[in-house]
Formats: C-alpha cells, structure tokens, sequence
C-alpha cells in the first residue's frame, strides 16, 4: 500500500478523511469537540428519532437536535454477543425506531462493533454514526464498516459489513483513558508501520490517528469485504486474536496485535520473505510505543495453532498469515504448521508470576 487518503485540515486542531464508497462513503471528522457536530450530522442524514448506545456517562453524547432513546453499553469482549445484539433491537422498537432513524454509538472498538451490527441487522440496516471514545476504536474499530459479535469458538465470527453515515473522533475522549487502556490503542498504530504508515511514533495523536484513519480509509475504497487488499489492515491479527481467545480476553486487543505483529515479523524472517534487519524492525517499533512483545506465561502453543485456524481469513488447508515481504505485505497461505510451532516456541514468553 503505498498511498493514504487525503487528510484535509478544517481548522487548527480538526482533521477530516473520507472513505470513498460512492454514495455511501461518509468522512470521519477527528480533532477536540469535535462530537459537538452531532446534531449536523443527525440533520444531514434527515433522521427524526435516534437511539444513543453508550459506555461513556451521559453527558459524553451531546443532544442529537432529534427525540432520542438513550441505552447504556459496557465496553469488553464479554458484551460481543448475539443477545446483547437481539437486546437492543427489542429496545429499538419499542421506541419505534424506523430505517430512516439513526443510531448512534459512544464508547471503545467493543460497543463500535456490537452497535454496528445491531444498525446493520435492525431492519435490514437503519444509519449508525460512531462517537468512538477509546485510542483503539478512533484509530480503527470505527473506521471501515467491519461489524462483529464474538461466538464461543471465536472471535467476530458472526457479523456484517455495514458502513456508518460519519465518524466523530473527538480526542477530548482520550484525557480520561487508563494508562493501560491508552498503550493498547497503540497496538493498531503500531502495526500500521508496516503496511504504508510508517514513522508515526512521536507525532501529536491527531496525527497519528488520522494517517491510521487515512491508510484504512484508502484501502476500504479499494476493497470494502475483503476480498483481496484489505487483508492488510489484518497484519498482527491472526495471532492477536488466538492470544485474546486463549487469554479469555484478558489480553486486550491491542496488546494482542502487538505480539503478533513481532510474531509476523519473525515468521516472515523464517520464510526468507524479510531480512533480520526488517525482522529485528518489527520488535523495535513494537516495543517504542511501550505495547507488550512478549506471549503471556503458560501459553500452549498447540492451543493457538487450533485458534489460528478459525481465523477467516484460513480458506485453505494449512495457516494464513499477513506477512511482510518485498512487495510489501501481503496474504501467505498454507504456512506449514510446524513452522507455525517453531516460530511461536522461539519468541520470548513471560515469565509466570
């Protein structure tokens, strides 16, 4: 990937990115008070009722200038079901919200996804618009129209694609991140030097959020499903999501991301795609934004193996991996398992406590 979409400044400290898909491609607005534009955008998309799903307290949603349901949400991988889909559903009739309505989610990647999908399946797809509050979701869970809810066997087996009518990234959410929390944004950042947004460590983070936005948005408009380039933005993830399964969550995305970018970097040195100085490149960058590189203690390699293969982007036999490479990264199948196993039992593992 070697161009990002054009980043328009719309004032000092306001960034603006269109996805362009047509009619619907939307602009994902990023800068401080910038959730202030809701009710503009609420008229724009000539909604008369919107339902507000939110994590944050109440005052986080300013009054979209329409009648509004509000609902409250919990971020965490715990709430990514089927039910909790079906249970705001059930709420969005009751008030009578009709396709023509909007829906408005505010909280971290977690409630993106879960809203999302609800906006996509509630009659067969009503407007969303995302307030995302956490590092991690401006950067990416609310970009790109990837809707998700988690099944025991996994993670985002079930979901939708379905696009939001605008994203609001108002960096003010971030001020009363944990420390924790805020790191794990980084996760995202840190895989997207690999892929066509490189150097970003140190920049002001309107600026690392909206060349992260930037990257996504310019490969969403050359592949909205994923059927070809966009398998990119997935660089790190294979591993980070089987770490988040076998962890039970208790590894955050991010983090998982970030320890499978290293993994990536190290599998793609084993298969001669990249040199050690790439490879080496993959753990520096890593570790400058402070992520974790290490797998957590008492992971069973084997356990991952068997997660890494529900992955979906695994159409084949063997294990499927965004790699590095000459030609940049790009989709590798049927990765021999014991390859797999031999690089994962190479990099360095926590100690236990």
């Amino acid at each position: 990937m070697d161009r990002l979409s054009p980043i328009d400044r719309l004032g000092p400290d306001h960034r603006r990115v269109r996805v362009e898909l047509g009619e619907r491609g939307y602009p994902i607005d990023i800068g401080a008070g910038v959730r202030h534009t809701l009710p503009e955008v609420v008229a724009r998309i000539g909604a008369r009722r919107a339902a507000i799903i939110s994590a944050r307290p109440l005052d986080a949603v300013p009054d979209p200038g329409v009648p509004a349901l509000r609902l409250p949400a919990r971020d965490g991988e715990a709430d990514k079901t089927m039910a909790n889909v079906e249970r705001l559903c059930s709420h969005f009739a009751d008030f009578g919200l009709t396709r023509s309505d909007v829906v408005i989610s505010c909280g971290g990647g977690t409630t993106t996804d879960v809203v999302g999908f609800a906006a996509a399946c509630y009659h067969r797809g009503v407007a969303v618009v995302h307030l995302p509050t956490s590092l991690l979701a401006q950067v990416d869970a609310s970009v790109g129209g990837k809707t998700a809810v988690n099944l025991p066997a996994g993670k985002n087996l079930v979901g939708a694609y379905w696009q939001p009518s605008a994203v609001l990234c108002d960096t003010d959410y971030l001020a009363t991140l944990p420390d924790r929390e805020r790191v794990n944004g980084y996760g995202e950042i840190a895989r997207a030097h690999f892929i066509g947004a490189p150097d970003l460590q140190g920049r002001p983070v309107a600026e690392q959020i909206a060349a992260s936005v930037a990257l996504k948005a310019a490969v969403v408009a050359r592949d909205e499903r994923d059927s070809s380039l966009r398998h990119i933005l997935n660089y790190g993830h294979t591993l980070g999501h089987a770490l988040e399964r076998v962890t039970d969550y208790a590894l955050r995305h991010g983090e998982g991301v970030a320890i499978g970018t290293v993994f990536a970097g190290r599998l793609a040195g084993a298969l001669g795609r990249i040199g050690p100085d790439r490879v080496a490149e993959h753990l520096d960058v890593v570790r400058g934004y402070g992520l974790p590189w290490a797998l957590p203690a008492g992971i069973d390699l084997r356990d991952l193996v068997t997660v890494m293969r529900l992955d979906k982007k695994s159409t084949n036999t063997g294990l499927t991996f965004v790699l590095d490479g000459s030609a940049g990264p790009e989709l590798v199948p049927d990765v021999a398992e014991d390859l797999v196993l031999a690089t994962l039992a190479a990099m360095p593992q926590k100690q236990a406590a």
